[in-house]
């Protein structure tokens, strides 16, 4: 069964599932939903806990010798394994269909994972703990939910902020909600439950914005000029190699370019999309981005991406930041 993380608290109430699949790429939610079940196992006489991560080269036999060797044990127990890339192969497949079969009154299992692509959310292990137990996708929050979330999250610990001082927050860790839960924290700590004034956020919220190239084609997209030069700004303080941006552009550029001869020669955008692997989350944003542009314009921009790419890699001379800025802009507009 496949539920929302509004949802987990009240089924927890009801009962412990055999199994759960939690992904997704926010560190904070991942981590508070397994908190939540393992809280949840304890009370249930789950007494001991065993962790298997599956890096390159992980014994998937050792994972399988774990529940053969139950007898030895009078405690029930919980067994996590985590896929750092959501795809355990052939052989961790069958692995992991095995011991969604053994779960149960005396073995809990949880799989943790990035967030699945398309293929990884229609494999037979992944379909196997959906059938049996309970399958948790966790979305990222994205900008615009951002300031719900942080104001729900202050009231939750008896803070009342102003309508700005939730916006200030939200500004200065966006991308980062691990960062907004401990400058909440912070927040609590200092000023005790009550209002909450921009002041006293300006005081204790330090800049906590972590960005990445996929909010940077998100904002383009969106037509964000703003902010779409912002974060990358952020991101070339942070340090980031422009050749991963140039990526991220070149990727994005393609997939518009050929969405946008799909329609010049009469074709149907949402099929398009469908078959390109858009989203179903981000089809609203191709489609307005590619009406705001006039036909060609992506081919145009992309061919300014390669000549930032090369410039990035040494091979033509020119500032790709410089290059990077032109496109983001002209993709914003």
């Amino acid at each position: 069964m496949k539920i929302q993380v509004n949802q987990l608290s009240s089924y927890l109430i009801k009962s412990l599932a055999p199994c759960y699949l939690v992904t997704g790429d926010e560190f904070l939610l991942v981590s508070e939903a397994l908190d939540s079940i393992r809280e949840k196992a304890r009370e249930c006489s789950f007494a001991s806990r065993e962790l298997h991560v599956a890096t390159p080269g992980f014994d998937w036999a050792a994972l399988k010798a774990s529940t053969e060797n139950f007898s030895l044990f009078a405690d029930r127990r919980i067994i996590e394994l985590r896929l750092p890339t959501g795809k355990p192969g052939k052989i961790g497949s069958a692995a992991i269909i095995d011991l969604v079969e053994q779960s149960g009154p005396e073995i809990l299992f949880i799989v943790t994972g990035p967030k699945l692509d398309r293929s990884s959310v229609a494999s037979k292990w992944a379909k196997a703990i959906d059938q049996k137990g309970i399958s948790l996708p966790l979305w990222s929050i994205g900008v615009r939910e951002l300031p719900g979330w942080v104001a729900n999250r202050m009231r939750s610990v008896d803070l009342h902020p102003e309508k700005d001082a939730v916006m200030l927050i939200a500004d200065r860790v966006e991308g980062n909600l691990f960062a907004a839960h401990q400058e909440i924290e912070k927040l609590r700590l200092i000023l005790g439950k009550g209002k909450v004034s921009v002041e006293a956020v300006k005081e204790a919220v330090t800049n906590s914005s972590r960005y990445d190239v996929y909010k940077l084609t998100d904002a383009a997209l969106e037509g964000d000029v703003n902010r779409s030069v912002k974060i990358l700004s952020g991101l070339r303080k942070e340090g980031i190699e422009p050749v991963i941006v140039m990526w991220a552009l070149t990727r994005e550029l393609r997939t518009l370019a050929t969405l946008d001869d799909v329609i010049k020669q009469g074709g149907d955008l949402g099929g398009a999309m469908q078959k390109s692997g858009v989203w179903r989350n981000r089809q609203g944003l191709v489609r307005n981005c590619i009406n705001r542009h006039q036909h060609g314009d992506f081919h145009k921009m992309l061919k300014v991406t390669g000549r930032a790419d090369a410039a990035a890699k040494g091979q033509l001379t020119g500032n790709p930041w410089q290059i990077a800025t032109d496109i983001v802009v002209s993709l914003s507009q």
